[in-house]
């Protein structure tokens, strides 16, 4: 359950970004007051015998692309402890069906607003996601459609940091140990290289506590837990696994980090 803290925040800050580039006609996103960080119980600390961030080349702000709640609290909570500037990007075609991404987004919006770090909302894009996925709907796991896949979201954040003046990327998608962090990082190198001056941080989020506080703190705001990668592909293929070893299938909104019995999501 959510620990009690008095973070200071002011309110909300509903704006628009639009950009032609992008394809769309506006880019939703909020933006909230950052978080006063004080080393008080209940409030967001960083342990004192941990190294601050620093971001790289001097940089004084980063985009940092977000998966998803479960994977993006520990780096938040990391990177506002360490006084960085930074601000999320959600943009995750891939996620099926759209309940199931309405519902890992608004868990992202919900701990952003905690922290007071802006939220940038790219949309829902599976339509073109599931055209350059076409021909790739039996690749496994970490094979060819994940990296489609991870290029497909870098290249909207690289370009959303290029037009918006953000000269670092990174994402949170390699703190999970399913994934496959050089692809990954491949991914975002390739992204950011389209732009001048731009770079991706390639920081492995899992070492120095940050696997074991990516669980402790999905159990301490009582996340969404979910339970296959995203795709509709993915949902498809755990469910096979699930069923020949003789378990059911997936249920959307159910299951979540802080509770020992699970229980729905409300509507």
């Amino acid at each position: 359950m959510n620990k009690g803290c008095d973070l200071c925040m002011a309110g909300t800050i509903y704006q628009s970004a639009s950009s032609s580039r992008l394809g769309r006609e506006s880019a939703v996103f909020f933006t909230t007051p950052r978080t006063v960080l004080r080393e008080k119980k209940g409030l967001i600390m960083i342990n004192k015998n941990q190294t601050k961030l620093k971001l790289p080349n001097g940089a004084d702000r980063l985009l940092l692309h977000s998966c998803c709640a479960p994977c993006a609290g520990a780096i938040m909570e990391k990177l506002a402890a360490s006084g960085i500037h930074f601000t999320i990007f959600f943009y995750n075609p891939n996620i099926h069906p759209e309940k199931e991404y309405l519902i890992r987004k608004n868990e992202n919006i919900r701990f952003a607003e905690k922290l007071g770090v802006p939220f940038v909302d790219a949309d829902y894009d599976r339509d073109n996601w599931l055209a350059r996925a076409k021909g790739m709907e039996y690749e496994p796991e970490r094979g060819a459609r994940c990296t489609m896949c991870f290029d497909m979201r870098f290249e909207r954040t690289a370009l959303y940091a290029y037009e918006n003046g953000f000269p670092i990327i990174s994402s949170t998608l390699g703190i999970s140990r399913w994934k496959n962090v050089d692809q990954i990082n491949e991914c975002g190198v390739r992204a950011a290289h389209k732009y001048p001056n731009m770079f991706y941080w390639t920081l492995n989020w899992r070492k120095q506590g940050g696997s074991q506080r990516m669980i402790e703190l999905s159990k301490e705001e009582n996340f969404y837990q979910q339970e296959y990668c995203g795709c509709v592909y993915s949902l498809r293929d755990t469910n096979r696994w699930r069923l020949k070893n003789g378990r059911s299938r997936i249920e959307i909104g159910l299951k979540f980090y802080g509770k020992n019995e699970p229980s729905k999501i409300s509507q």
